[in-house]
């Protein structure tokens, strides 16, 4: 599965109640944990002081991260995406933490 950091604004459209908001708020909240258990999650930060988060997602490539991971979140018509693909860097000091299975293809 291919890595990708997103960046993801929400913003709530004018006119949408509270109890809607907080309803879908509830349910994000839960296909979050589904996707975490399922591994399509990895991590989610909040950037300080903003309203974003910010998140390291996994799919097979870009089409599937959009239709069947965040396509599939409970908020995802009120929220703007940034994509961003990533790929192993060289000099990253823990390789075997980000991709586990190279780690047990070496014999680690």
């Amino acid at each position: 599965m291919r890595e990708f950091l997103v960046r993801i604004t929400t913003t709530v459209p004018e006119g949408v109640s509270e109890e809607e908001a907080d309803r879908r708020r509830a349910a994000e909240a839960v296909r979050a944990a589904e996707l975490a258990a399922s591994g399509r999650l990895g991590r989610l930060w909040r950037p300080v002081g903003e309203p974003a988060s910010v998140g390291l997602w996994r799919a097979a490539d870009e089409e599937e991260l959009y239709a069947e991971v965040l396509g599939t979140l409970p908020l995802h018509d009120w929220m703007t995406f940034e994509v961003t693909p990533l790929t192993s860097h060289p000099n990253d000091p823990h390789p075997e933490e980000a991709h586990p299975e190279n780690a047990k293809r070496a014999g680690a």
